[in-house]
């Protein structure tokens, strides 16, 4: 019969493989630039501060674009996370001064414009709950400097974020020269990338579809088995059906031996093997799940699988610490994995601490000690392998977590210290043979009770606990407070006012997180709000907020008060369906008029932008203050109690307050005034002192 009278096709989730991706091993964020240029990246994050426009005095950096591209951060092989890389394209803005402007000699201005031109580089990247800023150092040589021209890129490595977030990317100088750039960016999830067996997340995929296209009214037989061996065949499901059919196949079921058989039920024809699941590595992964190794017997297990394993099974040597079981390969050899069959490692004699460990290229699958159930609990004894080294010459080392230490040794590990010791009782036989061969050496165990104090060494341990729970206690009890407490939590509400008072907001927000303080705002969870709406969202966070003690922050504004008082004098809080500021009112001004709101609401509003006579009077009942004059009793009330001792430290108080003026003054700024005070309707910006 003609194979071709059927199709077969595998369907493997909803959606195609589209992208493969870049493999980091790196764990760390690293930066490099491109040829030229050099890049220094900052240990650490920095605050997330624009800061205000400023005039370049002379040629400056700029970035000119942004570019991402994802990446995979991979400390394992088969354990990564989604990364984004950052590339900032860099030009140069502005231009060298004229000697009558500048007022400096001809001398001293080509002295200026032969030297290197630096940059510090921003990078701002938030994706809910993340929000970092990472800092670039980029130098210029002289020769690249060429006022509005380009100098080439800086590549960041990189920010991690969730499959199917939305980040938004800024980048800008310090100081800032120009608006900075933003990109806002939606992540794809399992379904786009190649990552099925590198993101954990991604390995619980769909079923398998078997679409067998077979002709109407078709009759034909169908055979689902396993192939452990190439002449073996275990059948699992056998079905005369009637084409075309669809087979669903559960994914955690699928091995690399599963295949399937298909012929007509025509007299004499001829069957059609496909086993389509050999080189998938979800099937490997299954297998090795259902995988199991018994010990039969002491020194005898047996590896029971579905279908051979790509495996090595090596004799390997545990010790009591539970560190990881030391493979003694050499000298002993490797076996082939054999699966459901009694298998042991001649010549070998029976110690408690002797394991047997099934592996791949890339990790210990599978593991399981000979004698656990014969011989007892692990033994503290040391491991001496004897290894040929010539027709007649030993050499001698013993087996410790950082290695096998040669003996003698002059390393200072336990082996070496007692290393005379184990000398003389391995040449007297005091050691016990555990196994040997003539041409590749011997393993030997040695036993140390002699060579440790025990009832010396429980006595010092007890001591030294004694002291660190004494210890301890009088710390709890000094810190018990801050430590039971830590750091309180905090929403921060206000008012859509444009784009300019958004960024105040933010970074109002950003500062109070370095305090510290957990800061919830609707700015850094804009998917959220639009999955859930703005009432849902609002009253999630008030009531997890309360729940844990922290504290409502109400950012007033004109518009915000405007808004209050006309509901106020209406007696209705009905919000909109895309009205934040009516979501959260309606959250929150219950609490006010049912007397609830003391202890758990703050008022803030900014120097010169509102009076606090303005503020509706049911609001008054929670403390108001004025940002970044009254900053320091703000910080005070926003710890509730929380810290040991009052106040904050003056130059983290000091730091916060520059970057609200710095902020502040950005948003009052002629530049941006658009943005931020006129769309209040109060005239010119008020002029901050």
């Amino acid at each position: 019969m003609p194979v071709s009278w059927f199709l077969l096709s595998l369907a493997l989730g909803r959606n195609p493989v589209v992208v493969s991706l870049e493999r980091l091993m790196e764990p760390q964020d690293t930066a490099r630039c491109s040829l030229g240029l050099s890049c220094h990246l900052w240990d650490g994050d920095v605050l997330c501060l624009p800061g205000s426009l400023q005039s370049a005095p002379g040629p400056v950096l700029v970035p000119t674009h942004l570019q991402t591209e994802l990446v995979l951060r991979c400390p394992q092989k088969t354990d990564c996370a989604l990364c984004v890389r950052v590339v900032v394209h860099l030009a140069v803005h502005g231009r060298w001064a004229e000697p009558e402007e500048a007022g400096n000699s001809d001398s001293e201005l080509q002295e200026s414009r032969n030297a290197s031109l630096q940059a510090q580089l921003v990078l701002s990247f938030q994706a809910y709950p993340i929000a970092r800023c990472a800092l670039l150092e980029v130098q210029v040589p002289a020769d690249l400097v060429q006022p509005g021209q380009s100098v080439g890129s800086a590549v960041f490595d990189c920010f991690e974020a969730s499959l199917g977030a939305e980040v938004q990317i800024w980048s800008y100088t310090k100081p800032r020269y120009q608006k900075e750039l933003d990109l806002t960016q939606q992540l794809p999830d399992c379904r786009g990338l190649e990552v099925r067996d590198s993101i954990q997340s991604c390995w619980d995929g769909d079923n398998v579809l078997l679409t067998l296209d077979v002709s109407e009214e078709q009759e034909f037989s169908f055979l689902l088995y396993l192939r452990p061996v190439p002449d073996a065949l275990k059948s699992l499901w056998y079905k005369n059906l009637t084409g075309p059919q669809n087979i669903t196949l559960n994914h955690t079921d699928l091995v690399p031996c599963l295949c399937i058989q298909v012929w007509s039920m025509e007299p004499d024809s001829e069957r059609v093997e496909f086993c389509p699941f050999r080189e998938d590595p979800g099937a490997h992964r299954n297998l090795w799940h259902i995988a199991r190794l018994r010990i039969l017997s002491p020194g005898v297990w047996q590896l029971d699988a579905p279908c051979c394993l790509p495996g090595k099974v090596t004799l390997c040597w545990q010790a009591p610490d539970q560190s990881l079981c030391q493979p003694l390969v050499p000298p002993v050899p490797q076996k082939n994995a054999t699966v459901n069959k009694p298998q042991n490692f001649q010549l070998v004699t029976g110690h408690p601490n002797l394991c047997v460990q099934v592996s791949t290229w890339e990790k210990v699958q599978l593991q399981a000690c000979l004698w656990a159930d014969s011989l007892g609990p692990f033994k503290d004894d040391m491991l001496l392998v004897e290894m040929k080294t010539g027709l007649n010459n030993t050499s001698v080392c013993a087996l410790e977590p950082s290695g096998c230490t040669p003996l003698p040794s002059m390393a200072s590990t336990r082996a070496a210290h007692l290393g005379e010791q184990l000398l003389q009782d391995f040449q007297s036989h005091q050691c016990i043979q555990l196994w040997t061969d003539d041409n590749l050496g011997s393993l030997w165990a040695c036993p140390m009770d002699k060579y440790i104090h025990r009832r010396w060494v429980l006595v010092w341990l007890a001591c030294l606990l004694l002291a660190a729970a004494l210890f301890f206690f009088l710390l709890l009890k000094k810190n018990r407070r801050k430590a039971a407490r830590g750091a309180r939590t905090a929403l921060l509400l206000h008012s859509a006012d444009g784009a300019g008072y958004e960024r105040l907001v933010g970074a109002l927000a950003s500062a109070l997180s370095q305090m510290p303080l957990r800061v919830a705002v609707d700015l850094w969870s804009r998917r959220e709000l639009s999955a859930h709406g703005a009432l849902a969202w609002f009253h999630q966070q008030r009531r997890r907020i309360l729940q844990e003690d922290g504290v409502v922050i109400l950012l007033f504004s004109p518009a915000a008060v405007a808004q209050c008082q006309q509901w106020l004098q209406l007696q209705t809080v009905e919000p909109g369906p895309h009205d934040a500021l009516a979501a959260w009112l309606s959250c929150v001004l219950p609490d006010f008029l049912q007397g609830r709101a003391t202890g758990r609401y703050v008022g803030v509003y900014f120097d010169g932008l509102l009076h606090p006579d303005s503020v509706p009077s049911p609001f008054r009942v929670a403390p108001l203050f004025s940002l970044p004059s009254q900053l320091p009793a703000f910080l005070d009330a926003l710890q509730g109690g929380c810290s040991t001792s009052p106040g904050q430290p003056a130059d983290r108080v000091e730091r916060v307050a520059q970057a609200l003026r710095s902020a502040l003054d950005s948003c009052t700024s002629s530049s941006e005034a658009p943005g931020c005070c006129e769309e209040w309707h109060l005239g010119p910006c008020p002029t901050l002192e």
